[in-house]
């Protein structure tokens, strides 16, 4: 029976929604999981570090790459270029390695259009107040760009319907459970049964 392909998880969230501490909490206690680090070109903020959080390049070499093809998707977010590394991605779901990607909605209907198969997981805020005190208490953001990030929240938000799970982030405990459940749902799909458990499938059907 031939090898199970992982499966590719794609978290869509507007910014500020808490979708990076809920993967970070979710890598916590799945080995089988890796996040993809993403290409970009903006400058790096306070505490992350290069490779760990991205892997920050010129805009130059992000053009190079994206002419020849390195990029599974792609976007410009606030002036800012993001990409994802396809040999990587590709190389995880060929060892049966369960991927998730941090992406937009447009990033999003890239991967869908590539790969059909991937699981899209929308992470909602409780409310737009609520979103706009998180970005206000991260204190990242000038008043002027967390205005433009919530317009660009509510347009995020339009593009819920597009995923195939959604999930509010009110209870952070509650969010990551339903993500976790999301996931082991995903685990016991008849496809990936029949290669977790072949020898026990091959006993049963042989009548032993």
């Amino acid at each position: 029976m031939p090898k199970f392909k992982g499966t590719l998880y794609i978290i869509i969230a507007p910014s500020g929604a808490g979708k990076t501490s809920l993967v970070r909490a979710l890598l916590e206690n799945e080995a089988s999981l890796r996040v993809s680090v993403s290409h970009t070109t903006r400058q790096p903020r306070p505490g992350e570090q290069d490779g760990v959080n991205y892997h920050f390049v010129s805009k130059e070499d992000f053009m190079a790459k994206l002419q020849l093809g390195d990029f599974l998707e792609s976007a410009e977010v606030y002036g800012n270029h993001y990409g994802t590394s396809q040999s990587w991605v590709q190389q995880q779901l060929d060892n049966s390695i369960d991927v998730i990607l941090e992406i937009d909605w447009r990033g999003a209907q890239q991967i869908r259009n590539l790969d059909p198969s991937a699981c899209s997981i929308f992470i909602l805020p409780p409310s737009l107040q609520a979103l706009t005190h998180r970005l206000q208490e991260r204190a990242q953001d000038d008043a002027e760009t967390i205005e433009h990030r919530m317009s660009q929240a509510v347009n995020e938000i339009s593009h819920m319907g597009e995923a195939d799970f959604v999930v509010v982030n009110d209870d952070f405990d509650t969010a990551l459970g339903d993500i976790r459940a999301i996931i082991r749902c995903r685990q016991l799909n008849v496809l990936a049964q029949q290669t977790n458990l072949a020898e026990l499938l091959a006993s049963l059907t042989a009548g032993e």
